[in-house]
């Protein structure tokens, strides 16, 4: 049986871990680096850095920040922001990332996946898909959340699926922030249509959210920030939670 796995986010600007409530109104947090170190010795299975205005400014990811988190944690990495090519994959992967999550780069040019998947494996490449509803479908939407594409969600999961991706992270900016519960409805009709291992991030807000999530079929992880920042939830305390309840996580 494969561990669910939880995993922590850290939403970066300006080199600070910022949230916010559907991709707006954002707040600083806390230095990204000690906060990488906290999520290393709380238990996390992996940790998530999202470079979250690379794209919408135009610019690459900070590496230098992204080396410090690197040097200071012993868990798999995924880095996302402002990846538009293979030498960004060449970069961040140099710079101690272990998978590269690909949005707004993907949806400009969609076989930046096929060429990495070929050049670095498809369990390196990560589409990473910001999801709204918009007039009863659901749509893409690129630059952290900021333009709608029009693009329709499910088709473009099943399309980056078959270009080589080999692993997904469903952001509802419907629910982000909000903390009552992950995207269920859309999740469970992303799960309908793709093999891939599927990462639920926006909604957490309590550990039941978490068990709610894993009875669906086909949700490998559960990505959340606000939480686990503010520590309304603990790691170690969320995993002996999940196994009393029959969920099958790598104990802290």
């Amino acid at each position: 049986m494969i561990a669910k796995r939880i995993i922590p986010c850290l939403d970066v600007k300006d080199g600070k871990v910022v949230k916010g409530v559907r991709f707006s109104q954002l707040r600083e947090i806390e230095d990204p680096v000690l906060l990488a170190d906290f999520y290393n010795r709380s238990g996390a299975d992996e940790l998530v850095f999202y470079d979250i205005t690379a794209s919408y400014e135009k610019r690459e990811l900070f590496t230098e920040v992204l080396k410090k988190v690197a040097s200071v944690i012993f868990i798999p990495l995924t880095v996302g922001g402002g990846i538009n090519s293979l030498n960004d994959f060449y970069r961040v992967l140099h710079a101690g990332a272990d998978k590269v999550s690909v949005n707004s780069g993907a949806i400009k040019e969609p076989q930046l996946i096929r060429e990495a998947a070929q050049r670095f494996g498809s369990q390196c490449v990560v589409l990473s898909v910001d999801v709204k509803r918009v007039a009863g479908a659901f749509h893409v939407f690129a630059e952290g959340g900021r333009k709608d594409t029009g693009i329709d969600a499910l088709e473009w999961i099943k399309y980056g699926e078959d270009l080589g991706a080999g692993e997904l992270v469903i952001n509802s900016i419907d629910t982000d922030g909000v903390k009552n519960g992950f995207d269920l409805e859309l999740l469970d009709l992303v799960a309908e249509r793709t093999q891939l291992p599927i990462i639920a991030s926006g909604g957490a807000g309590k550990k039941a959210d978490f068990l709610e999530l894993f009875q669906h079929p086909k949700i490998d992880a559960g990505l959340a920030a606000s939480i686990f920042h503010d520590r309304s939830v603990e790691i170690s305390e969320l995993k002996k939670y999940l196994l009393d309840n029959q969920i099958f996580v790598r104990p802290v």
